[in-house]
């Protein structure tokens, strides 16, 4: 154990994947930067073929893990891929060179503006890492051109339990701050549940022997019971880690005991409270 402090609290979750974990919580010190962080979550994670690393998006933190994680797996030459959701499945910067520059990277990934939230000066430092390193970034979201069909596609509905079916229409219809009409949360639904599909395919298609996937993701993605690794082959082993920027619900929580689709729960220091629903209603003219 490190020293007490603020902290950066990891609840490492012991176990493979798909088998019921038992929450095993480790200090990190605030005194870590984040490639010792980084370090020891690769210390505690690896080997493994597959690694999904889920964000707050607003945490800057979390994506300076990101970046050091690229970093530390490309110098071992275990990074096979970068798989990001931040750009569409299709995108890739295979064909560039490492001194490519952000101008050619953000075209080859098609990412422009805020690219739906994520401005390209919050992640640039973990895609360049992973060019500049010679690893090949994926884009690995639906593409938009594809949301329509995939709303109406009732065939996405049977890819998850039903109980977990409805665990993320509630989380749609929270995340749209109860303001979606209720006809279109399953279509709604169906887009998050094809993005995880999407997102599955391309990184189990980036897999190579002896070398590791690095999926970058919300949180929301990531979880074993209703993200990504649902869409996974069965036998594809695979490591989750859920990254927070707020404080503990409570005492199990903190134990990592009620987040149990994940291996590893990285709390980065709580983020001011924001109003996400005040702002989206303020978008919507509301």
């Amino acid at each position: 154990m490190f020293g007490a402090g603020l902290g950066l609290w990891c609840a490492v979750l012991a176990g493979e994947a798909g088998a019921p974990p038992q929450p095993t919580p480790t200090a990190v010190s605030e005194a870590e930067d984040p490639g010792q962080q980084a370090g020891a979550l690769l210390t505690r994670l690896m080997p493994t073929p597959l690694l999904l690393v889920g964000e707050q998006h607003d945490a800057p933190e979390h994506q300076a893990l990101q970046r050091e994680l690229v970093k530390q797996l490309a110098a071992r030459r275990q990074l096979s891929a970068l798989v990001l959701e931040m750009s569409e499945a299709g995108t890739h910067t295979t064909d560039l060179p490492s001194q490519a520059s952000e101008t050619q990277v953000r075209e080859a990934l098609r990412w422009s503006g805020d690219q739906g939230g994520w401005p390209w000066s919050t992640y640039a430092p973990v895609v360049m890492a992973a060019v500049r390193a010679g690893v090949p970034v994926l884009g690995g979201n639906l593409p938009r051109a594809d949301m329509r069909a995939a709303m109406g596609n009732e065939s996405l509905d049977r890819l998850l339990p039903n109980e977990a079916l409805e665990r993320q229409r509630v989380a749609i219809r929270e995340g749209h701050c109860d303001l979606l009409p209720t006809p279109q949360i399953a279509p709604m639904t169906r887009i998050q549940i094809a993005r995880d599909q999407t997102m599955a395919r391309t990184a189990a298609a980036a897999i190579r022997p002896g070398q590791t996937v690095l999926l970058v993701a919300g949180n929301g993605h990531v979880q074993r019971d209703l993200g990504v690794p649902v869409h996974l082959p069965p036998d594809l082993a695979h490591r989750v880690v859920v990254a927070l920027a707020r404080p503990a619900a409570d005492a199990q929580e903190a134990a990592g005991q009620t987040l149990p689709g994940a291996d590893v729960v990285w709390r980065s220091p709580p983020r001011a409270p924001r109003d996400y629903c005040a702002d989206m209603k303020r978008s919507m003219g509301r």
